[in-house]
């Protein structure tokens, strides 16, 4: 729990929003999570500085968030305080093919504006869901790119502060990883680095991605996109749904019957559920493939 000096730092010091006691079930795409004891949305840079130096001085745990698509949050919640920057830090500009996107800007409105600009190199992001922090973050990817293919460097604030500018080599970008993941830094913004394109090719391409996602995934329930890391040589759906568990629920939590490869929140789903389904799908694929299923959802909260 917060301490009475954490709440009245957050209430007198923070200019963006802070809600307490928040479900975090209003700020994932699943739908699914306990309380925390604060959550805030900053307004700009300076509140993040603020939230970090309120965090260190009064010894309260902070855990730092996009816009929860790609999250699942345990039932009993989190303890500290959430900053959430998938509401906040929402500027961009452009210099020729280098754009600069502040970390809340979702995937999908850079998506837009590179291709309206006319240029190509992020077509593949155009269905992802999240922010461009996150999607940084995992070296978020899909159908022909990776965010890896884009980035150029990126701008993190430390827990002390500090604002640093990482290369795309200091990113060590591998499948679904970045270094961003061992480091406790925060994601400011991002600069891509993108080629000039013709724009009807551009759209028509974004077009095409959309509509496959839409044809073969899960898109009108809750979920937190795909479920497991993709396993070199195999499809997690094929084999998921060969093991005869499209359908399959445990509580409120469902294979799709869309995309065996997503688990979707059907009917008020915990992620005591989601969480005793996924267990359940690695022991049926470990016993019938020998291959070991890696989530590539991020649990957080209370255990």
């Amino acid at each position: 729990m917060l301490t009475q000096e954490t709440v009245s730092r957050l209430k007198s010091e923070i200019a963006g929003q802070v809600r307490f006691d928040e479900s975090m079930s209003l700020h994932t795409s699943f739908h699914i999570g306990g309380p925390a004891d604060a959550l805030v949305v900053p307004a700009d840079r300076e509140d993040v500085r603020k939230v970090l130096r309120i965090a260190w001085e009064e010894k309260t745990p902070l855990t730092v968030v996009g816009n929860g698509s790609n999250l699942l949050v345990r039932d009993k919640g989190i303890r500290g305080i959430v900053l959430k920057l998938g509401n906040a830090l929402k500027h961009w500009e452009q210099n020729d093919g280098r754009f600069v996107f502040g970390s809340g800007v979702s995937l999908a409105q850079c998506c837009r504006i590179i291709g309206d600009a006319g240029y190509t190199g992020m077509e593949f992001a155009v269905g992802i869901p999240g922010s461009l922090g996150g999607a940084v973050y995992m070296n978020a990817g899909a159908y022909d790119g990776e965010m890896k293919d884009a980035v150029v460097s990126v701008q993190v604030m430390t827990r002390s502060g500090e604002v640093k500018t990482l290369s795309r080599d200091d990113l060590h970008f591998a499948y679904r990883h970045s270094a961003l993941q061992d480091s406790d830094v925060i994601v400011l913004e991002a600069e891509l680095m993108v080629k000039p394109g013709d724009k009807a090719a551009i759209q028509a391409k974004m077009d095409d991605f959309s509509q496959r996602r839409i044809s073969k995934q899960p898109l009108d329930v809750p979920s937190a996109g795909s479920t497991f890391k993709r396993p070199e040589g195999r499809f997690v759906g094929q084999m998921v749904e060969e093991s005869g568990l499209k359908g399959f629920r445990i509580g409120g939590a469902e294979v799709s019957v869309k995309h065996a490869g997503f688990i979707v929140n059907v009917d008020h789903a915990t992620a005591s559920d989601v969480l005793q389904l996924i267990e359940y799908i690695q022991k049926k694929i470990l016993e019938n493939y020998n291959v070991q299923l890696i989530p590539e959802v991020l649990v957080l909260g209370e255990v």
